[in-house]
């Protein structure tokens, strides 16, 4: 996994089109892919699709960012990521471990929460 590729997968989380976001992920992701985090555990693209809307839905306005830290060997990479206004102060930070399949595409994502905004 590289930068150009940690870089595609927050533009799938910014996608706000279904169908440009159905198309992303399934250029992303393998077909029985898998996303899990600590609000979330789905697999297969028109589920990782679903959890990204929903993440929209809860933020509206908001956009991801790639975040400071990037480390990669083998085929598994780790990444922070940032949630807020662009531009802007994040309201929340996460912390995703990626493993990608052969075809270069991702197999599976386990994502953590680092900041989440105050209920």
């Amino acid at each position: 996994m590289n930068a150009e590729l940690v870089e595609r997968y927050v533009a799938a989380w910014n996608e706000t089109d279904a169908a440009a976001r159905a198309k992303a992920v399934a250029e992303l992701w393998t077909e029985d892919g898998a996303y899990t985090d600590p609000l979330a555990q789905v697999r297969g693209h028109e589920a990782i699709a679903a959890v990204i809307e929903g993440a929209q839905g809860m933020f509206p306005g908001l956009v991801f960012s790639a975040g400071e830290v990037f480390d990669a060997h083998h085929d598994i990479a780790r990444f922070t990521w940032h949630l807020g206004p662009e531009g802007g102060e994040p309201v929340a930070v996460g912390f995703d471990v990626v493993e990608l399949a052969e075809d270069g595409r991702i197999a599976r994502v386990l994502g953590f929460l680092d900041k989440v905004p105050a209920a």
